[in-house]
């Protein structure tokens, strides 16, 4: 086996990829770069019936908009191709082959309905009906037949399956890189189908034989693939292939704890639990994306790191490079992870602080064509500075900052009985006349020439600022108001303190 790490993410393409399964392409990528390994993406698309329309995109769509790129996979060929498996079929068929030759699989001619019969005589008994090494040489399979009699089923394309051939009275030692020693006895193990009927091989013969012939070093997938390790360490072994190291990652759980995360609890609870919007191509309904939900990949990302893996200190906060220096198996926690949305949001605040200017104005700048305004890029970039501590996503910049780009319409009705006393018209129009007088409107200038004015006047400070506030929001909310009122220039400020007197008189 190769020395070199390489790891694979190996989706099946039958919906949207939910947010278990990009944090399991994740800590694939980490791991693999923190070794200076490869990421491979493979399409496990064996199970036709399954298949969705888009699926696929999706999944590549997704992995490019989370800044976790893979190395080799469809549309970025490297030596282990092809990377999808229903590109694969002639491969898997020279392997099944391969183990009914070994005598480590064989050919089970049971129909449906045998085996339904078998099912309802086992729950008479109380019992559950496993077709494995306890009663396989009762049944209707190779292991039973003559040569004769399986070469005239095969000849006359009676319908099969291939079945692995479990060991009988084996103790298999299995390790798991996060949960340690497992011991499974082969007595309650069934022989697991390997290729069905309709000629395609089922996700463990494909999925074992794709890992070898792609050098995977490491398999790192969920914890529902736990059950099926004996089987594929056994089929590893059936080969007399190496068998790489094996580690199940934590389910994330609801937000109760009890229980997976699921669409349900997302539309129930109100917060995505998919990266991107999905359009279901045969319903046409729509469930909710991160990303369309206004969410940056790094928020994301780092989220999802977190959720079931820590680097031993109190580190909250982690850049792609960083999570890579840091991530290590042996810190992924055994036990599941609750999601926690507000935890989320919380990610995505710091994150609006750490955004480069310019991309925040890119964003905002959709929205501000949408309302109509149409300013210089400078001007933008000054706003966005002022109020993006108050926000978590660029959808809420346009009420945080109306009041730069438009004169209030309307005042409210709270902030306006607080703040326009009966005497407020009089010194409005007085405030008028000071601003008139000044030359330099930048926001240092008028905040000194208004706050002298306001104490040669002998008033209280709230006493101006309250009504001027009111005049030039709209609302008793906003940044500093000098810095408003120098925005939006002497001309503007004056046209709101008017407006507010006629309306509010």
């Amino acid at each position: 086996m190769d020395t070199k790490v390489r790891v694979r993410f190996a989706p099946s393409p039958t919906g949207p990829l939910h947010i278990g399964g990009v944090r399991t392409a994740l800590y694939n990528y980490l791991f693999a770069k923190k070794h200076q390994g490869d990421f491979l993406l493979r399409i496990e698309d064996t199970d036709q019936n399954r298949f969705v329309e888009g699926a696929e995109q999706y999944i590549k769509e997704t992995l490019e908009w989370c800044g976790i790129p893979y190395d080799e996979g469809p549309g970025k060929p490297g030596n282990c191709g092809p990377y999808k498996q229903s590109d694969r079929k002639e491969i898997y068929v020279e392997h099944v082959d391969k183990l009914i030759q070994s005598n480590n699989a064989y050919y089970a001619f049971d129909t449906p309905e045998d085996l339904e019969v078998k099912r309802k005589e086992a729950e008479q008994d109380h019992t559950k009906f496993s077709y494995g090494p306890k009663n396989r040489n009762q049944l209707n399979n190779s292991l039973t037949l003559s040569a004769e009699e399986l070469q005239t089923k095969l000849d006359n394309k009676e319908n099969y399956v291939i079945r692995f051939k479990t060991k009988s009275s084996v103790t298999l030692s299995i390790h798991d890189e996060i949960r340690g020693f497992i011991e499974v006895d082969s007595e309650v193990l069934d022989d697991k189908v390997l290729f069905k009927s309709d000629g395609l091989p089922t996700y463990h013969l494909a999925n074992i034989v794709d890992d070898h012939l792609m050098r995977i070093t490491h398999v790192i997938r969920g914890e529902e693939w736990l059950p099926s390790l004996p089987l594929h360490i056994s089929l590893y072994e059936a080969f007399g292939w190496e068998t790489p190291k094996f580690a199940h990652l934590p389910l994330i759980l609801k937000p109760s704890g009890k229980g997976k995360l699921s669409k349900r609890d997302g539309d129930q609870l109100g917060f995505p639990v998919f990266p991107l919007e999905w359009k279901d191509p045969k319903t046409g309904a729509t469930s909710s994306g991160y990303r369309e939900e206004g969410f940056f990949p790094e928020t994301l990302v780092n989220m999802l790191a977190l959720l079931g893996w820590n680097d031993g200190t109190e580190k909250e906060f982690f850049s792609i490079k960083e999570l890579t220096e840091s991530f290590e198996l042996e810190r992924v926690h055994k036990s599941g992870a609750k999601f926690d949305h507000e935890k989320t949001e919380w990610f995505q605040h710091h994150y609006m602080q750490e955004m480069s200017v310019s991309k925040l104005v890119q964003e905002f700048s959709i929205i501000l064509k949408e309302k109509g305004v149409d300013v210089q890029q400078a001007y933008v970039e000054e706003v966005v500075e002022k109020i993006r501590e108050r926000a978590a996503f660029v959808s809420e910049f346009w009420e945080l900052s109306s009041f730069y780009f438009e004169s209030p319409k309307e005042f409210d009705s709270k902030s306006a009985k607080k703040a326009w006393k009966n005497d407020s018209q009089e010194w409005m129009r007085a405030l008028i006349g000071k601003l008139e007088s000044i030359e330099d409107f930048s926001q240092t200038h008028v905040q000194s020439e208004v706050k002298e004015w306001i104490n040669t006047q002998g008033l209280s400070f709230g006493k101006i600022m309250q009504p001027l506030r009111l005049a030039l929001v709209g609302a008793m909310s906003g940044p500093d108001v000098f810095h408003i009122a120098a925005c939006i220039g002497k001309e503007d400020s004056i046209y709101r303190l008017n407006y507010a007197i006629e309306k509010l008189a």
